[in-house]
């Protein structure tokens, strides 16, 4: 059986960690065909565990980090 992933679409700040309900910077598209998602803390914490279930792991963390000083004193 072949399984084809379709490109995903950006996490945006309407997107819901599943654990606590923080903003998701990580989709994982499971094997199964369902999906979770997950704030950078959670993503690290069950990083392991995830990666043995995935079939994909769309990591948007590096969002985090480029705020910068165009962002505004909320964003920082």
């Amino acid at each position: 059986m072949t399984t084809v992933l379709t490109p995903a679409t950006p996490l945006t700040a309407a997107d819901r960690c599943d654990r606590c309900g923080a903003q998701a910077y990580l989709r994982v598209v499971l094997v199964n065909g369902g999906e979770l998602l997950f704030c950078a803390h959670h993503g690290r914490k069950f990083a392991p565990e995830l990666k043995k279930i995935a079939a994909d792991i769309q990591d948007e963390t590096e969002r985090l980090s480029t705020t910068g000083a165009t962002g505004t004193e909320d964003e920082r």
